[in-house]
C-alpha cells in the first residue's frame, strides 16, 4: 500500500522572511491554519519580497547561488519540461507547445484568454485548451475558477490561470529572472506571488478551494478563499500605506454575503498589521 503526497515549492512557514517583527510567522489570521506543530525551525535562507517575486520559492533555486539562480531556471523550464512532456509523448508538435507555453507563461495571472493565445500562437482553439491542460495535469500550473455565487448579474465567468511557481513563470516566458524583472510590473507579480501562497497552503490542507471576483464593470477582488463554510475575500496591492480606498470592493462583497463572509484582508507592504476598518485589516505580506 502507498500513500500520494504532493510537494509544492515552499510556503511562507518553510521559508521566512527577512527584517520580519517578531510576530511575522504567527498563526494568520485568515481561515488557513499554520502548519501542525507551529512555525518550523527553516533550514532555508531568509529572504526578501523582491527576491522570492524573482526567484520563487523552489528549495533548490531557493539554497542556490545567487549567480547561479537564474541559468537553474531556465534549464529546469527549457531541459525539464520538454524531457517531463516528451517521455510521456503527451505533445505531437513540440514548436507549437513551446510557443504556446511561452505565451501561457506571459499571460499567467490574467484571465484566460484562448482566443488570443490561439490567434498569437498558430494554435486552434481545441489545441490551445488541450495545452492547458496539460500544465494542470504535469502539476506545472492551476486555474483559479471565477466566483459564481455572488448576486450580481454581470459577473465574469472565464478562470484565471497560475504557474506553480514565479521563478518557472519567468523563465517559461523567456525572460531571464532578477529583480529587474520584477521591477516592470511589481504588482502583478505580487498579486501572482499571493495567489500562489494561498493555493498551496489549500493544497497542504486537501480542503477549499481559490477564486476570484470580476464584473464587466471593473469591480473586482482579486481571490476568494472558500473553506469549509466560510468565505474570505482578499485584495492585493503593491502599496506601503494602504487606505479604506484601497478595500472598496471588499467592503461590497462582505457586504453582499453577510452570513458566510466575516472579514477581508488587504494584503500589502505596510510594515505591520492595520485594522482599516471593523471588518477589514491590511496585513503585511510576511504575515499571509
Amino acid at each position: 500500500r502507498s500513500l500520494m503526497h504532493h510537494l509544492y515549492p515552499l510556503t511562507l512557514y518553510e521559508r521566512p522572511p527577512d527584517a520580519s517583527p517578531h510576530d511575522a510567522l504567527i498563526a494568520s489570521p485568515l481561515v488557513l491554519p499554520p502548519p501542525v506543530g507551529g512555525p518550523l525551525k527553516n533550514p532555508f535562507p531568509k529572504t526578501g519580497l523582491m527576491e522570492r517575486l524573482a526567484y520563487g520559492d523552489l528549495p533548490g533555486i531557493v539554497t542556490a547561488k545567487n549567480e547561479d539562480k537564474a541559468s537553474l531556471l531556465k534549464t529546469y523550464a527549457v531541459v525539464h519540461l520538454e524531457e517531463e512532456i516528451r517521455r510521456e509523448a503527451l505533445v505531437k508538435d513540440w514548436g507549437a507547445f513551446v510557443r504556446f507555453l511561452k505565451l501561457s507563461a506571459a499571460e499567467a495571472g490574467k484571465i484566460l484568454n484562448y482566443a488570443g493565445i490561439s490567434q498569437e500562437s498558430g494554435i486552434s482553439q481545441p489545441t490551445v485548451k488541450t495545452y492547458y491542460q496539460l500544465l494542470e495535469d504535469m502539476f506545472i500550473g492551476f486555474r483559479v475558477s471565477a466566483y459564481s455565487r455572488s448576486p450580481r448579474k454581470n459577473l465574469l465567468s472565464t478562470p484565471k490561470f497560475l504557474f506553480f511557481d514565479l521563478g518557472i513563470r519567468h523563465a517559461a516566458a523567456g525572460l531571464r529572472p532578477s529583480v529587474d524583472v520584477v521591477k516592470a510590473n511589481p504588482g502583478d507579480f505580487f498579486e501572482q506571488w499571493v495567489g500562489i501562497e494561498l493555493w498551496k497552503r489549500l493544497q497542504y490542507l486537501e480542503e477549499g478551494s481559490l477564486a476570484y471576483l470580476r464584473t464587466r464593470d471593473g469591480a473586482e477582488v482579486d481571490f476568494i478563499i472558500q473553506y469549509q463554510d466560510r468565505l474570505v475575500p482578499i485584495e492585493v496591492k503593491w502599496t506601503e500605506h494602504p487606505s479604506i480606498q484601497d478595500a472598496r470592493h471588499l467592503l461590497t462583497f462582505l457586504a453582499e454575503n453577510p452570513k458566510k463572509a466575516e472579514k477581508g484582508y488587504l494584503i500589502c507592504r505596510c510594515p505591520r498589521p492595520l485594522q482599516l476598518s471593523d471588518k477589514i485589516t491590511a496585513l503585511p505580506w510576511f504575515c499571509l
